[in-house]
């Protein structure tokens, strides 16, 4: 089960958007965690999703790590099937919500908040990245190598 978590092809196309997909997320996680980029930092988040939005302290806590863990996982490669997977479920929330504001962003200001098209490209990215994984330069794939080493040494009996 573990070596499946880390198998990965050789591939360009997987590191292309394991690496756009953590730059994307890496300015919003480091907001709620470190208040970099205009956020307001780890404990005013956890107050806004627990109080505010009344979102389970476990599950706002998760959605904070999925953004910012999550986004470095995915800029290194490593668990990029676990982090990806913790992007699409942040965006798949996310869609629920921003669902009544119809499909586009509201690059006009004529809405009444942002539409979901945002989210549904992240999370079909990360539904990408979910099948194949990591790829090419990924640390998944240095961990395939060294499950596959370990494999070949084994002395049959």
């Amino acid at each position: 089960m573990l070596k499946a978590l880390f198998k990965t092809p050789d591939d360009v196309v997987p590191l292309i958007l394991r690496v756009l997909l953590g730059a994307v997320f890496f300015p919003h996680g480091a907001q709620k965690v470190l208040g970099w980029f205009g956020g307001h930092g780890f404990s005013a988040t956890m107050a806004a999703f627990t109080g505010q939005m009344h979102i389970p302290a476990l599950f706002a806590f998760l959605a904070i790590a999925a953004e910012f863990a999550g986004s470095l996982a995915l800029i290194t490669g490593f668990f990029t099937r676990v982090a990806a997977f913790g992007i699409a479920a942040v965006m798949a929330v996310a869609m629920t919500i921003h669902w009544r504001n119809g499909f586009f962003m509201n690059w006009s200001g004529t809405q009444a908040g942002e539409g979901f098209e945002y989210h549904l490209m992240a999370a079909g990215i990360a539904l990408v990245l979910i099948i194949r994984g990591g790829g090419k330069w990924s640390l998944d794939a240095a961990i395939e190598k060294k499950f596959a080493a370990s494999d070949s040494s084994a002395v049959p009996v």
